[in-house]
């Protein structure tokens, strides 16, 4: 009996977890600011219910934003066959940094739950570097066998070029509209990209 009574309170767990990540990806795709009490409503639990399964808003952010990016291979897939480097280098930061836009109430949140809490920055989903990686594979031949360590050095340059946090300066600091800080942000990532090729002796 004391059995049944347990694996019935850690299904219920399970379907209770699993209801408020799934309504804070609701919010996400909706591009609401997503706090506590809006995924509370929208899991139609209590806010303590919610607090219990995720104490720390980053954790709950992560779990939620960690689908809504497509693999790296199927998001770079119109590119794919492409072996300039610069042109996937371009699509893969747009593509990102429209996707910071579309979710940026809940990328906000992270980052200003994750200032708070720095220790738990590390669960922010890894959603650049993956797409980075495969956009720079035709690199990878040449910089990266003759020069690795510039080939890691342009791999995280260009991590912080389509940063939520540049794209936010862009907007909130510098006064840019979403399309010109968009804009901006692949032209630098074209530039580095471009440097690196002619690097490699490229054209």
């Amino acid at each position: 009996m004391t059995a049944q009574l347990d694996a019935g309170r850690s299904n219920q767990k399970k379907r209770t977890r699993t209801a408020i990540v799934e309504a804070a990806r609701e919010l996400i795709a909706t591009g609401a600011d997503v706090t506590m009490p809006a995924i509370a409503r929208t899991a139609l639990v209590s806010e303590a219910t919610a607090y219990r399964y995720f104490p720390d808003l980053p954790s709950l952010i992560s779990e939620a934003l960690a689908g809504s990016w497509p693999a790296p291979a199927e998001a770079l897939r119109p590119v794919a066959d492409s072996p300039d480097p610069v042109a996937r280098v371009s699509y893969a930061c747009e593509f990102l940094l429209r996707g910071i836009l579309a979710r940026q109430g809940a990328v906000r949140a992270m980052i200003a739950a994750t200032i708070t809490h720095p220790e738990s920055a590390k669960t922010r989903p890894g959603v650049r570097f993956g797409l980075i990686d495969h956009a720079l594979e035709p690199l990878k031949d040449t910089l990266g066998t003759t020069d690795p360590d510039a080939l890691t050095q342009l791999e995280r340059d260009l991590a912080v070029v389509v940063s939520a946090e540049a794209l936010f300066s862009l907007t909130d600091l510098c006064g840019l509209t979403p399309d010109e800080a968009v804009a901006s942000a692949v032209r630098t990532a074209s530039t580095l990209t471009e440097a690196a090729v002619r690097a490699t002796g490229g054209e």
